[in-house]
């Protein structure tokens, strides 16, 4: 399997099977996007709530490759009716995909269109192909129940914000690696912009004080 990273909260995922999964596709407006949004690829796209920085160019990107969308119900009756194909389900629930199965777990953040529409709850998603789990924690402070979420699954990848203001900031995203116990952890959403700026060094620094493995991937990089 193959990650990549985009800045900000955007990730791109190529499984095993060859299918091409986008996270929260947030390029154009966004100035570390290493790529243009007509570059990107996808089958299907992975939208965990309705800010703007997150749905980013997911419609525009769906448009020309045809891929459906995975979200929150809510937000799925705004887009659909678009004339989008959406897969829309709720916190706790599953469902297997041809590139492999997606769950959406709770996620501590709000979640309203640009035009000012409730789109339901902001979720996280755990991102199974193969024999590989990503958490994508979406946006979120921090939650006990991270622990339960580590417990009951095998995580690979843990991606989670650092950046504070909106999110987690570096200290409650440590003890977020604390809760979860993933393998690698990976830090997202800061540097963005200037409210939201931390060092991903000093959090990788503190993570693997803990015990944890942990990489900082620039926008661009793929691991």
């Amino acid at each position: 399997m193959k990650i990549t990273y985009y800045g900000h909260s955007a990730f791109g995922i190529q499984c095993p099977n060859g299918m091409r999964v986008l996270i929260d596709p947030f390029i154009t407006g966004n100035p570390l996007a290493p790529v243009q949004m007509e570059d990107m690829q996808a089958d299907f796209i992975i939208v965990t709530h309705a800010h703007g920085d997150h749905v980013g160019d997911a419609l525009q990107i769906a448009d020309r490759t045809k891929a459906e969308i995975i979200t929150v119900t809510e937000l799925g009756y705004i887009i659909e009716p678009k004339g989008y194909k959406v897969h829309g389900m709720q916190i706790g629930g599953a469902c297997d995909y041809p590139f492999g199965r997606v769950k959406f777990t709770m996620a501590l953040h709000g979640s309203r269109t640009d035009e000012g529409e409730y789109a339901g709850l902001a979720s996280g998603a755990l991102i199974t192909c193969g024999d590989t789990t990503i958490y994508h924690t979406g946006d979120t402070g921090i939650f006990y129940d991270m622990k339960l979420i580590g417990e009951m699954n095998k995580i690979d990848y843990m991606l989670l914000p650092i950046g504070g203001f909106y999110t987690m900031d570096i200290a409650d995203a440590v003890k977020a690696v604390e809760l979860v116990r993933p393998r690698i952890a990976i830090p997202m959403h800061y540097n963005t912009f200037p409210i939201i700026s931390a060092d991903p060094q000093e959090f990788c620094k503190r993570v693997k004080e803990k015990g944890f493995d942990c990489i900082v991937m620039k926008p661009g990089a793929s691991i």
